[in-house]
Formats: structure tokens, sequence, C-alpha cells
């Protein structure tokens, strides 16, 4: 499919995505990068087999998204942030990891993409060809992320997890000033997420507030949430995949496995073909049980991971004092509660501005050391 074809079905039918991920890591001991590739090379098999549309995995450049700073993600205890995403870059190697996958998923008729978590990341997959970006919910206000990704033309999946609804108003504004082919997926960044907590009238909330299509991303067990979502009108799925429940990593316990990928598949193709099943489906126990209020809120459990996830606007290189700062000399950086520049969602409000004094890489940046 090229970009065009995978757009008009996100507008269409029902995009079914199997979120990867970073699931090709699979124990806590480092392995060769031949090895993170057979890895990802048998998820994608399964995907094949199952039917699925696309294949999506999470893209890292350490360099201009993590500080080194030892902080520890609430949905994951096995690593800290920082080392957790140096190991992730140093496994995909552009061209032993990135090129031969895409190569692979094309040859198996699967769609590649990937999310990036940085605008280093955004430009490795640029280079490896995607035809459509993803952007996870803790990325929602990275807007140098966010420009660069928008200012290539290609669709936009965006996930609306951690954020408030201004915040999803912002960035959708800003994608959308330069870039109309977006769609928005409903998310509660809870892992796993329970029924209760689902909260799926969001997805009504979200088709009456925006006209673009609209999907959902769950982080729930089973896949009974995902067919109501599709009764609901959903027109993008996607789920995190693994080959187990029982490996060792951050999203493995919160996947579907193989089998639950092709349940997920047939169940899909029934509901958006036979009315009777779709509306079995809406009157389901579980619909009752997951549906929740019609409207977009930030829950409890989803605040701890804002502070971790969110990012702050550091010096991406050395600049000297008396500088007009571009775009390229800046990094949007987690962990914001500890990296202390200007969020990263004033971007704008940087770009263009001289230096007061001279910045070292990785310096925040706050509006003192700049000219009004």
């Amino acid at each position: 499919m090229t970009a065009e074809t995978i757009w008009e079905k996100i507008q269409k039918g029902v995009f079914v995505i199997a979120e990867a991920g970073k699931n090709f890591i699979q124990t806590e001991e480092d392995q060769p990068v031949e090895e993170y590739l057979s890895n990802a090379m048998q998820l994608v098999d399964e995907v094949a087999k199952a039917g699925a549309d696309a294949i999506k995995f999470q893209t890292h450049n350490v360099e201009d998204e993590q500080l080194n700073i030892n902080v520890v993600a609430p949905h994951f205890k096995g690593s800290d942030r920082y080392y957790w995403v140096t190991r992730n870059t140093r496994a995909t190697p552009i061209d032993k990891f990135w090129k031969p996958l895409k190569k692979y998923c094309d040859n198996r008729g699967v769609i590649f993409f990937s999310t990036p978590m940085s605008r280093g990341a955004a430009k490795i997959l640029n280079e490896v060809g995607v035809d459509f970006w993803k952007v996870g919910s803790g990325d929602i206000l990275d807007f140098v992320m966010l420009d660069y990704i928008r200012n290539t033309g290609k669709p936009i999946i965006l996930s609306s997890g951690m954020s408030t609804l201004e915040e999803v108003e912002k960035a959708v504004k800003f994608l959308r000033e330069k870039n109309n082919r977006v769609a928005l997926l409903h998310c509660v960044s809870k892992y796993p997420c329970p029924p209760e907590d689902l909260n799926l009238k969001t997805i009504d909330f979200y088709k009456e507030r925006f006209s673009m299509p609209i999907g959902f991303s769950d982080h729930s067990i089973g896949i009974e949430p995902d067919l109501v979502a599709v009764a609901m009108g959903a027109t993008v799925l996607e789920k995190h995949f693994s080959m187990s429940r029982t490996l060792w990593g951050s999203d493995h316990q919160v996947s579907m496995t193989p089998e639950e990928l092709k349940k997920l598949v047939d169940g899909v193709k029934k509901v958006t073909n036979d009315p009777k099943e779709k509306q079995r489906v809406l009157e389901s126990d579980f619909a009752k049980r997951g549906m929740g209020s019609k409207e977009k809120i930030l829950q409890d459990g989803e605040t701890a991971f804002r502070p971790l996830f969110r990012k702050s606007l550091m010096a991406g290189q050395d600049i000297p004092l008396g500088t007009l700062v571009t775009a390229e000399m800046i990094y949007a950086m987690r962990p914001q509660v500890y990296a202390t520049g200007v969020p990263s969602e004033r971007y704008d409000s940087i770009v263009g501005r001289k230096t007061k004094v001279s910045l070292k890489k990785y310096d925040p940046i706050h509006y003192e050391v700049l000219e009004d």
C-alpha cells in the first residue's frame, strides 16, 4: 500500500496495527543485533499470518531523547530510562536493523512503520522510507519532532493518552497547520488498563469534536474493547503485540499473542460486515463496563507518567552568545521534571531569538537566556 491507499483505508475502513514496539527485545541480557532482527522478523511473520494491516515498532535515538538521569517509568521497573533508551538505540542500527526489517516487511506484504521517540529518530525513519508517522502519547507535545514530521507531508496517527483535552487540541492544531492528514486515537496510559477505565465513549466525543479519522490505541488485555471500538466507528486499531506475555521487557505483559491477533483480525471483519454482530458487541456486558463518560479526561493513574515522559527544550549543541537560534539547535528531551527547560510545546517561541549567554550542549533553554 502507498501512503494514499493507507490513508484512504483509515478514512473508510478499519486499519489494524500490531504494535510490536520494542518487543524484539526479549531477555534482560543484551543480545547481538542479528538476534533482535530475527526476533522482529518472527513478529512480522505472525502479523502476516494473522492478516493485520501493519506492524509498528518504536525507534529511539538516545542523543536527543533522554537525558542521563536515573529515572524508572511506573510501567516497567526492569530498567532505568536512560539505559533502556540507550540499549534500544544500540540494538537497532539503521543499516543492520531498520533497513533490512523494512525490506522484510515489504516482502511479506505487511506495512512497516514505527513511532519516532524524537526528531533524531524521525530522521532515521525518514531515511528508512516510512510512508506514515505514529506519535506516541508521551510525545504529543514534542513540537520539535512534530514540526519535522508535519513538514514531510506524510500522514500522521496521533495517540492521546496521559493528556488533557486542551493538550490534544493544541497538538492537533499544530500538526494540521501544515499537514491535514492526521488521525487521532483515544488512549488511556495504564498498563494494563482495566475495562472500567477504558472510557470508550471518548471515541464518540472525538468523532463529534474533531473532523478527522478517530481510532483506539488499547493497553488492555483481551480483544473485547477493540471490537467495541470498531462497532462505535473507530477506523484505526492499535494494540501491543508479542510472541508471549512471559518474555522480559517493557510491553510484553500488556500485549496480544499471535493467536489473539488472529482472533482480533477475524473479529474486526465480522463486526464490520455483520450488522447483528455489531449490535451484539455494542450491547455486551463488556461494552457497558468500558463505556465510561462521553468526554476526554486525564485519569489519576495516567498522571504519574507525565513528568517522566513529557519533554523540555535543551541546547542540542554548543550555542555561542549572540547566536540566532534555529530549529536544528534545539532538542526536546525527557524527563521534563528534571530537565527544567521551557516545555517542548513552546518550541515556536524559541526559534528565531538570539542568545544572551553561551550555552553548552544539553543546557536547559529558558526565556532568560534569550533576547526579547
